[in-house]
C-alpha cells in the first residue's frame, strides 16, 4: 500500500502542523490504550511509528521525514511554546 494512494498532500500538511487533531478526525485505526497514551503525550512519535509500520516498504523517504519531524518538532507548536516561555522570563 502506497501513502499517496490512501492520503494526499493536505493530509500530510495537517499531520505536520496539527498532529493530534488530524489523527483524531482522519485516522481510522482502532487504538489501544498505549496508542491513546502516545496520542496524548507524544503524537509526533506515534505518527513516526505508524508511518514506519505501514509505509516503510513503499515510501521510505516519507518515513525518514516523519522521524525528522518527530525529532525537530515540526515548528508549529514549538514556536508557540518558545514564545510563551521567553515572555515569562
Amino acid at each position: 500500500m502506497d501513502f499517496w494512494q490512501v492520503h494526499g498532500f493536505w493530509f500530510l500538511f495537517f499531520i505536520v502542523l496539527f498532529p493530534r487533531l488530524t489523527m483524531l478526525f482522519a485516522v481510522t485505526v482502532p487504538f489501544g490504550w498505549l496508542a491513546w497514551l502516545g496520542w496524548l503525550i507524544t503524537p509526533r512519535l506515534l505518527i513516526a511509528i505508524l508511518a514506519t509500520t505501514y509505509y516503510w516498504d513503499t515510501n521510505p523517504v516519507l518515513c525518514v521525514l516523519a522521524w525528522l519531524n518527530m525529532v525537530g518538532g515540526g515548528g508549529g507548536s514549538t514556536a508557540a511554546t518558545k514564545k510563551v516561555a521567553s515572555s515569562r522570563r
